[in-house]
């Protein structure tokens, strides 16, 4: 086997302990769906402490929750009212501040999600704003604008929101007449904030030494790419040069973005900034990641990628290209809260993924999926950088896709008029026990979302024991990311000489990867078979497999 190098290891950096971020397995917590404490039903701060151990055992560096704060839950609580209160459906700021030192002394960091484009309709500034009259201070932390047409009755512009339909919602003045209107990105309960506002910038910093200073590891900043807006409004066209979308990575973000830099610099112990950045340039996107901006951001390419290897080979070497750019790790992530499940994904015609794409009765084949979200979970695991897990993807969960329609919440489900599934079938809660009210998640015996009838085939407690379990194969392989020293460094290089079919590549000297996406191939030369991500054939890997060996 011969190997061509892509990143060797970097002179500068002996990285230093502080920096656990650069090869962490990050594990994500969608609180209402991870572990009930109360038995109401939903998942909750008590749930998460009950199941420390649990995260303990499988691995992880770190938890990222999504937000636990106060909201009406109209986008699954990414409509923040309060961010210095814990939602009462969740707890208290008292056992989220236990929380974040129980974890800690199981060696376990805490991130946090951060909304920074919008807040809930329900926040005090935007119901201050409401109250006001137009052109008034309190409006000038949003975008309210006057409608087009001879009474105002147009929305300003003709923007499109990813959750479908319009970006506009018109206001009614206190005489009862139409009003102004103002933006929303996303759903009309998800008001867009002013960014030019100092109040906006001041608050957020703010808030982010609130979490700072309760122990708080880092930041999850959602829809990072869009809180800036060109303030004339124009129209969308069909393409923009950089910089130069109304809304999306436009330059006044990084302003933003070093400000918090500063803020998260300024501790004892620096805090992380993680970027949800969905950039298509990856030179755009490396510039979020320059040193004194964020630490890393997540890799939605290689996510959204079919399970084919020129275009899976081509996004890992892109993705280490770019980040190589700024000496910024890479960072590894099948799916997560808003995304198909890799089971069920997988086991499509088309297994990329994509929201516009996404709708009913899709057919699947759940066993090949497993099969290939088994390779891929060691793949991703294998490549230099940090990894992120999904609630249940260690499980090896699929996408519930016949929920009840009166069930789903989703607002991405009633804003597309019920063509888009939505997210709810990724948010199923969790199955811990075989058998036993709602399959062990909380005690009252029901769940926020229905759980299918087979999902206790799923459970912690049915896997844990079995050594071919996809439970098993995520522990184990998070083990080996620890005590192998290649996988601890940065190295990488691709391993050429092989079939057309089959990527490999090496870390260090003696680790090699290698996943086939063919026909079985033989085992390359090696003294030891570390891991498998199925049964071997003989001295074979079938097709849709990936092992771990040590050469």
């Amino acid at each position: 086997m011969s190997s061509s190098v892509s990143i060797a290891t970097d002179p500068r950096s002996a990285r230093s302990t502080d920096q656990w971020w650069r090869t962490a397995v990050i594990y994500q917590v969608y609180p209402r769906s991870f572990a009930d404490g109360n038995g109401d039903g939903t998942g909750d701060l008590a749930g998460v402490r009950s199941r420390l151990p649990y995260l303990k055992a499988l691995g992880v560096d770190a938890i990222w929750f999504t937000p636990w704060y106060i909201s009406p839950l109209a986008d699954g609580g990414y409509d923040v009212a309060d961010y210095r209160a814990i939602d009462p459906a969740f707890g208290t700021l008292a056992e989220a501040e236990a929380l974040i030192a129980e974890a800690a002394d199981l060696g376990i960091r805490t991130i946090v999600d951060i909304v920074p484009n919008h807040v809930s309709d329900q926040h005090e500034w935007f119901r201050a704003a409401l109250a006001a009259a137009p052109g008034s201070p309190e409006r000038q932390r949003f975008w309210f604008r006057p409608g087009r047409g001879e009474r105002g009755e147009l929305p300003p512009t003709d923007w499109v929101s990813p959750f479908s339909g319009g970006t506009w919602t018109r206001t009614t003045d206190p005489d009862g007449r139409p009003g102004e209107w103002y933006l929303h990105l996303f759903a009309p309960q998800q008001p867009d904030l002013n960014w030019n506002h100092p109040d906006v910038r001041r608050e957020h910093e703010d808030v982010l030494r609130f979490w700072f200073d309760r122990g708080v590891a880092g930041i999850r900043i959602d829809s990072a790419t869009m809180p800036v807006k060109d303030a004339t409004f124009p129209e969308l066209v069909h393409s923009h040069g950089p910089g130069e979308h109304p809304y999306v990575d436009r330059d006044g973000l990084h302003d933003i973005y070093r400000s918090w830099r500063a803020v998260a610099d300024s501790y004892a112990e620096p805090r992380v900034l993680v970027g949800e950045i969905w950039l298509a340039d990856q030179h755009r996107f490396a510039r979020y990641l320059r040193r004194d901006e964020m630490h890393t951001a997540f890799n939605f390419d290689f996510m959204m990628r079919p399970w084919e290897i020129a275009g899976l080979r081509e996004s890992i070497q892109s993705t280490l290209d770019a980040h190589g750019l700024v000496d910024a790790p890479p960072t590894w992530v099948l799916s997560n809260h808003d995304v198909t499940r890799p089971a069920t994904r997988y086991g499509r015609q088309d297994s990329s993924f994509g929201f516009a794409a996404r709708r009913f009765g899709t057919p699947t084949d759940l066993v090949l999926g497993r099969r290939r979200a088994r390779a891929a979970a060691l793949m991703s695991a294998a490549l230099p950088g940090s990894l992120y897990v999904y609630q249940g993807d260690e499980l090896g969960l699929p996408e519930v896709e016949d929920l009840p329609d009166e069930a789903r919440q989703d607002p991405m489900y009633f804003r597309s008029d019920g063509q888009d599934p939505g997210r709810d079938g990724c948010r199923v809660p969790l199955p811990w026990t075989a058998l036993g009210p709602s399959f062990g998640f909380g005690e009252g015996g029901r769940a926020w979302l229905p759980q299918p009838q087979w999902w206790g085939r799923y459970a912690v407690d049915a896997q844990a024991g079995d050594p071919d379990s996809m439970l098993t194969l995520y522990r184990v392989a998070i083990r080996l990311r620890r005590t192998e020293p290649a996988l601890r460094g940065e190295t990488f290089a691709w391993v050429d000489g092989l079939p057309d079919h089959v990527l490999a590549f090496r870390r260090g000297e003696q680790f090699v990867c290698l996943v086939n996406f063919g026909d079985a191939v033989p085992l390359p030369p090696h003294d030891t078979v570390l891991l498998a991500s199925g049964e071997l054939d003989g001295t074979r890997v079938p097709t849709d497999t990936a092992v771990w060996l040590r050469v």
